[in-house]
């Protein structure tokens, strides 16, 4: 089994048909047959269903997907530390959920570029469960999150809470009665907050499980929702939006969650890390 196989796999996955993904790859189908027999005789099993409609994977195929996902994610992220350029001494993965991007994320990126140029950093940005994932299969070595489930050979720092405020594109929005309220998902304890103050006001006919989606949704259509602060500041700052006044304010936890084995190599770290909390 080589890594090239396994590209070949995730290839033929991505695109639905090994003709796609010979064109992907820039090679003949043929070759793109022969990479996929010689991982199937490897592993002793049948990986993928080949038909008129397309490529479907198998029961073993679904096995491995996650499998070959992780050591390409792997395989990228050395080839990135070690072709590191002259002046380089280091690699940051960093991950974040965009709603604390600006309140978090955001601060220790830029901490992080202009205090210490000697560390290369990628960003990747996504909901919890990826964030969550991107941890576990070392694709990201430190990333700011709202879940305090720690997984294998981590680290976990309890920051400042992320508050909540009720913002509307109506700058006269009751803070109860509002029939164009959406309920934007805000995390267990939050939510548990929330259905008190709010036990006798119905219930949201919308709902998002992102701040993202519920923004954009106030922003092209119109209502009500609660946003994290930061994330909301330049709509109320612009005008787009409101802050609804006597509202209740809720606040979520936050938390930096780090690669154990990553963070024991940073020498940069505690020292980065201290120019950033004395920031937010």
């Amino acid at each position: 089994m080589t890594l090239t196989e396994l590209k070949t796999f995730l290839a033929i996955i991505e695109t639905g048909s090994l003709v796609r993904a010979s064109e992907r790859l820039n090679v003949t189908q043929s070759t793109v047959t022969a990479r996929l027999k010689s991982l199937e005789d490897t592993l002793g099993h049948a990986l993928i269903y080949r038909n008129k409609s397309g490529a479907t994977l198998t029961a073993a195929g679904v096995r491995l997907r996650t499998f070959a996902s992780t050591i390409s994610d792997l395989w990228r992220q050395a080839e990135q530390e070690v072709a590191l350029p002259d002046g380089l001494s280091a690699m940051c993965n960093l991950a974040c959920v965009p709603e604390i991007w600006p309140s978090l994320g955001e601060p220790f990126f830029n901490t992080l570029r202009l205090h210490f140029p000697e560390v290369a950093i990628s960003v990747w940005v996504g909901s919890e469960d990826e964030v969550s994932q991107w941890l576990a299969n070392g694709k990201c070595d430190l990333a700011f999150s709202h879940s305090a489930n720690l997984g294998a050979h981590q680290n976990q720092i309890k920051l400042r809470a992320e508050r909540l405020i009720l913002v509307s594109s109506n700058p006269k929005t009751p803070v109860k009665g509002d029939p164009t309220y959406i309920y934007t998902e805000m995390g267990e304890v939050c939510g548990r907050e929330h259905a008190i103050f709010y036990s006798d006001a119905g219930t949201a006919r919308l709902s998002f499980n992102s701040a993202e989606l519920g923004l954009r949704h106030l922003l092209n259509v119109g209502g009500s929702t609660y946003l994290p602060a930061q994330f909301a500041k330049p709509f109320i700052e612009s005008g787009q939006l409101f802050e609804v006044a006597n509202a209740p304010v809720f606040e979520r936890p936050c938390f930096l969650v780090l690669n154990a084995k990553a963070q024991a190599n940073w020498r940069w770290f505690d020292d980065c890390f201290q120019r950033f909390a004395d920031q937010i």
